[in-house]
């Protein structure tokens, strides 16, 4: 049975686990004795290890027009696509923070962000770190080999939203539309040889319960069907960006916690990851509880880090490139505004003083070359 079977079945169907897991999301129990629970689950299965990463913007160009996220083709942005080289940069400047996994990300766009540029992207980062993901557009199986063949080890797919009907009104033009064809994403990258699988549902569009829920069953249904290959969860909210798209829904930070200690305690050694998106305070609360990868220092537009790409600006209105006068020193159109603005460095030592371990390195690709 496909996951899109059982998703359609999830409100009559529900294993234990899941039935377990929406206890604790609606539950009474304290929160105060739910995060208890969740960081003494994290210590046993992961120690005190907070493993770091970076996202790298390669592209912000993008076919699809999603209302929600800032790379939308029509929103009138200024946009641009690395090259190899500048690529490289970036790479070696995270490398210069200690970062030793990173993570490719761009819009969907076939003649940008082609599989084949994905591909040598992976390759040239390959040769500096142990450790390369991407978020990228799906693909199919074969479109994936070469990419895991140059060193890829990790895929993240967010579904953005589990419900068919709110997917399709936000989701109006571009290959992103098909919702069974991004659902079914995870197991494609399984049967293509990633190690690592991500997932996650963007919080402020659909009911929070409902979305997590079908997270918690997705999660469910890898762990069971790509067994070989380690799942992990990200939880982004909403975040301003162009097009200034509103919540739909509001998630509040106890909401946020609560979410994030109950899969903790369900899915004991899942990896859950927290991005940049979340303001200082509240991701130096939450890193003990159940967090085990968390990005500092990140920029979510290309040439972010160093900025590469600035000489091939272009601004494009409802997918059209028009004239522009470039301004002094501008950079790409980020994707959304980050909330935690820390450096590395400052994230870092905040980790080691409340008594975490950031790890830089827990992968060598040599591991898999000996296996094959």
């Amino acid at each position: 049975m496909s996951f899109l079977e059982q998703l359609e079945k999830l409100d009559t169907h529900k294993s234990t686990t899941l039935r377990r897991f929406e206890e604790l999301l609606k539950s009474d129990i304290p929160l105060e004795q739910l995060a208890a629970q969740a960081a003494l689950t994290t210590r046993k299965h992961f120690g005190r290890t907070m493993r770091m990463f970076a996202p790298l913007y390669v592209s912000n160009e993008c076919v699809n027009i999603c209302k929600y996220c800032g790379f939308s083709r029509d929103n009138p942005i200024l946009r641009v696509t690395l090259d190899y080289e500048q690529v490289e940069a970036e790479a070696q400047f995270l490398i210069s923070q200690g970062f030793r996994s990173i993570l490719i990300v761009a819009g969907e766009h076939p003649k940008f962000v082609s599989p084949n540029y994905l591909e040598e992207c992976v390759r040239r980062i390959r040769k500096l770190v142990p450790s390369v993901s991407l978020e990228v557009g799906p693909m199919e199986v074969e479109e994936y080999r070469p990419i895991v063949s140059a060193g890829a080890d990790g895929l993240i797919v967010f579904q953005e939203t589990y419900d068919p009907e709110l997917y399709a009104k936000l989701h109006t033009a571009g290959p992103k539309k098909d919702f069974a064809w991004r659902l079914a994403c995870p197991e494609r990258a399984y049967e293509a040889g990633f190690r690592r699988i991500g997932l996650g549902a963007l919080l402020g569009l659909g009911e929070w319960h409902k979305e997590a829920l079908a997270l918690a069953a997705h999660v469910e249904y890898l762990l069971k069907y790509c067994w070989k290959s380690h799942v992990t969860v990200s939880f982004p909210r909403l975040r301003p960006a162009a097009g200034e798209f509103q919540p739909l829904v509001h998630l509040d930070e106890k909401d946020l916690t609560r979410l994030i200690c109950s899969l903790r305690i369900v899915f004991p050694q899942v990896g859950l990851v927290m991005s940049t998106r979340e303001r200082p305070k509240y991701r130096d609360g939450i890193a003990p509880l159940g967090i085990t990868l968390m990005s500092a220092g990140a920029h979510t537009e290309p040439g972010g880090y160093t900025g590469a790409g600035k000489e091939k600006l272009h601004l494009t209105e409802k997918g059209k490139a028009v004239p522009i006068i470039k301004p002094e020193d501008e950079n790409a159109t980020p994707q959304f505004i980050i909330g935690d603005n820390r450096s590395t460095v400052e994230v870092v030592s905040r980790l080691k003083e409340i008594g975490l371990d950031p790890v830089w390195k827990d992968w060598e690709y040599a591991f898999a070359e000996n296996a094959a």
